[in-house]
Parts: C-alpha cells; sequence; structure tokens
C-alpha cells in the first residue's frame, strides 16, 4: 500500500478529507523526515521502512483527543517537529508552539516550517519552566517521562484543557502508574486496524 492510499485510509478514520495542500504538506514534510532530520539524527535510521505509521500517521492520531474548540497547543520536546507539524497541517485552525530545549533540533523544526509555510506554527527553543503561556492541548511524544509530563501538563493547561502522552504502540502495553495528585489518566487505544499496531494515548486531565 502507498502512503497516499494510507493517508486516505486515515484521513477516512479521522473524518478528514485532505485537501490538495494539506495532502502535499504531509507528503513533502514525510519526505524531509528521510532526507533531512534522519540524517541529522532527528529519527532513528531504522525508521525509513515505517515513517509514515509510526510517524506521520502516529501524530494524526493524535487529533482523536483534540476536540473542535481547542484552539491552542504546546508541543513539549518536539524535536523534529512530532507529533505538532502533522497536526498543525490537519487543523489550520490551531495555533500551535514547538517547544524544545535543544537549539539543533528546534533549528530542525524551524527549517522544515520554512520549507512548508505553516503560518499557524511557533517554535521556541527553550526550557518549560520559562513558559507563562497556558494552552488548551499539551501534547508529549518521547520527550518526559509520565510524572514530568503531568506535572508540565498541570502548569501548561488551561483550566478544562487535556494533555495527551504517547504511551505505546504496543498491542498489549503496559498500565500507566497511578496519576499525581489532582490529575486523572485514561489510556485509549487508537487505530486499530489502521496502522500496523494500536496507538495508545494517555489522556491527562485536572481532577
Amino acid at each position: 500500500m502507498s502512503d497516499q492510499h494510507r493517508l486516505d485510509r486515515v484521513g477516512e478514520w479521522l473524518g478528514i478529507e485532505w485537501s490538495r495542500d494539506q495532502r502535499r504538506l504531509l507528503m513533502v514534510y514525510q519526505q524531509w523526515l528521510l532526507d533531512e532530520a534522519m540524517r541529522a539524527g532527528g529519527i532513528g535510521a531504522g525508521e525509513a521502512p515505517r515513517l509514515f505509521d509510526r510517524h506521520i500517521g502516529d501524530s494524526l492520531a493524535f487529533l482523536r483527543l483534540i476536540g473542535e474548540a481547542a484552539s491552542t497547543l504546546i508541543d513539549v520536546g518536539s524535536g523534529v517537529g512530532l507529533p505538532a507539524i502533522p497536526i498543525a497541517i490537519a487543523r489550520p485552525n490551531l495555533a500551535v508552539t514547538l517547544v524544545d530545549r535543544s537549539e539543533r533540533r528546534s533549528g530542525l523544526a524551524a527549517r522544515a516550517l520554512r520549507i512548508l509555510g505553516l503560518g499557524n506554527v511557533d517554535v521556541r527553543t527553550m526550557d518549560i519552566a520559562d513558559i507563562d503561556d497556558t494552552f488548551d492541548i499539551t501534547t508529549f511524544r518521547a520527550s518526559l517521562r509520565i510524572e514530568e509530563a503531568a506535572m508540565a501538563y498541570q502548569r501548561l493547561g488551561t483550566q478544562g484543557g487535556s494533555g495527551i502522552f504517547a504511551w505505546s504502540r504496543r498491542e498489549q502495553p503496559k498500565s500507566p502508574p497511578p496519576p499525581p495528585a489532582d490529575t486523572i489518566f485514561n489510556l485509549v487505544s487508537e487505530g486499530a486496524g489502521v496502522f500496523d499496531s494500536p496507538a495508545w494515548l494517555l489522556r491527562i486531565q485536572r481532577s
């Protein structure tokens, strides 16, 4: 199955009819991950055969937990822009902030955004402890331990907002730990039958 067909399948699952521009941008970004990000160490060299499923598709799975009312999103430890850039392409009405402490990684993400020409994304090279804004959605993908992510969400999330943590791509993942005080964890499985394995996402909310 080609990546274009995989994108159609994911769009049908999400209830999104991709515009020509969205389709082009997602494929351009995937090619950039292969051509530049992988060579720079932003993605493991062995990821090429499953680049769409484990990176583009995996990022788009976050959309299942992002309500239509959300207007702002921060991606913590975004690296080369996953999951934030695919989300920003899919939801052009969402103001997306990528934050990473590494100047090298955030520089790579900024280059990808220049190539894509996305106007709804901001890149910040800084520690999240120095961010004063709050956001409707806070995403975490291979950036922090779950306990640290829950604490970051409590500080960065708006009242009523959600955190989304990429928990596992195993068929049967381990259970998450008990949540910290004033926090609720809800583990959900997304994309069974769409991806090569389910995308397990942990929704983080205030109790």
